[in-house]
């Protein structure tokens, strides 16, 4: 399989930041049809969390149904939302340079890298955490490790998965948690 080059794209780090933005996405479709619908950040100074941003997305086509399941996001909720252009240039505004901390964040990442760069002229240079190195790392005894499965394992809720805004304080509260397993 061919996977793009993405010049300038930020470095990923075996770290655990005080000072970093969570960030998700949702999107619409699958493969290369895939498409942001949901972006979000929020930011932890200190690790206490700072500020947050959030917005649907207009999608192109209309939401699949699949994802309407996975999400709760409808097709009259996406229509409301933002044009993708002035949403990414907000989120640019939002992380800054900040080190990036998500959950399998490289979907994430080469998404918003991607869109970026077609539509703004400028790459997703941020370095970033990937979460879910540290659970495989940590947690080997879990029958997987979806973020769901590893917060439900710390006893972090669950409610609202799925939504980014909600999956990115889910994604902090896993991040901590994993941070005092592995580092005492």
């Amino acid at each position: 399989m061919n996977f793009p080059s993405r010049p300038f794209k930020g470095k990923s780090l075996l770290a655990f930041p005080d000072d970093y933005t969570v960030i998700d996405i949702e999107t619409n479709g699958f493969g290369a049809d895939v498409e942001i619908l949901e972006l979000s950040a929020v930011r932890f100074r200190g690790q206490a969390l700072q500020d947050s941003f959030a917005t649907l997305v207009k999608p192109s086509r209309r939401v699949h149904p699949f994802i309407t399941a996975l999400t709760g996001i409808t097709d009259k909720m996406a229509r409301s939302g933002a044009e993708l252009v002035s949403s990414l240039r907000r989120f640019c505004d939002f992380i800054g340079d900040d080190i990036l901390l998500g959950y399998n964040v490289n979907f994430d990442i080469n998404i918003i890298y991607d869109n970026m760069l077609a539509r703004l002229g400028l790459p997703l240079a941020n370095d970033f955490v990937d979460v879910l190195r540290f659970a495989r790392k940590a947690l080997p005894q879990l029958p997987d490790h979806k973020q769901t499965t590893v917060a439900a394992h710390f006893g972090i809720s669950i409610a609202d998965a799925h939504r980014a805004q909600a999956d990115c304080l889910i994604c902090d509260g896993c991040f901590k948690n994993l941070k005092r397993l592995l580092c005492g």
